[in-house]
């Protein structure tokens, strides 16, 4: 059958990887350094792997491909929901309780509007006038133990997860973002794959509301720190 797919420029392609992890049904993967389609089947079209692109390396074409197999991509996203957790560990928490008493209760909480959740948030309040948005994974919160000084102060606080609300954000963050004066967007993320979700709703809600507003990621290691 004849139907749109992406097609891959491997010459401009710098192998960033920021396609294959804005592709939530795993099409796309990293060979030698360079994005390549693996799965026609899991492609389904609809190019959010495009804006994630920094190069310009990803457009569309119309071309013989098979057909789009949801439930095959289904079976490959549970599979990899299963192998995909953030891990925990002993050693983390040891390295937790070796600061001291003080600086653990020194900060209060610096959560300034409820609710939080990116699901349940009203998309108009009065807090997003002017507001520093914060828009984290919820591991962030756990993972990072300075995180409400560090993160949350001066910021109106969104928090979610893509892979257990199983819902993409990009409308409700679009909507946040279009019809408010944010000042600025920080996303804060975990380094595990499933993380990109969050990161990537936040890129097309930006792209969609058609501002210009400053923004960046800051990406949370799995041991607590932030990644260089």
């Amino acid at each position: 059958m004849k139907r749109r797919m992406i097609k891959i420029d491997k010459q401009k392609c710098n192998g960033c990887g920021a396609c294959a992890t804005a592709c939530h049904e795993g099409a796309i993967g990293m060979i030698d350094g360079k994005a390549e389609l693996m799965r026609e089947d899991f492609c389904d079209g609809l190019g959010d792997c495009l804006p994630a692109c920094p190069m310009g390396a990803i457009s569309f074409e119309e071309r013989e491909a098979p057909a789009y197999d949801e439930q095959a991509v289904a079976r490959a996203k549970a599979t990899k929901a299963n192998a995909c957790a953030c891990p925990g560990s002993a050693s983390r928490s040891i390295r937790r309780e070796s600061s001291s008493p003080a600086q653990r209760v020194s900060m209060g909480s610096q959560l300034a509007q409820w609710p939080c959740q990116i699901k349940l948030v009203p998309v108009n309040a009065p807090y997003f006038d002017g507001a520093n948005l914060l828009i984290a994974a919820d591991c962030t919160a756990y993972a990072y133990a300075n995180f409400h000084a560090d993160f949350m102060k001066n910021h109106i606080t969104l928090i979610g997860c893509p892979k257990l609300d199983a819902v993409d954000y990009t409308e409700k963050l679009t909507a946040i973002i279009a019809g408010n004066n944010v000042k600025s967007v920080k996303v804060v993320r975990m380094e595990v794959p499933c993380c990109g979700g969050i990161e990537n709703a936040v890129k097309r809600a930006l792209q969609a509301s058609e501002k210009f507003i400053p923004w960046q990621v800051v990406t949370i290691t799995t041991d607590g720190k932030i990644a260089e």
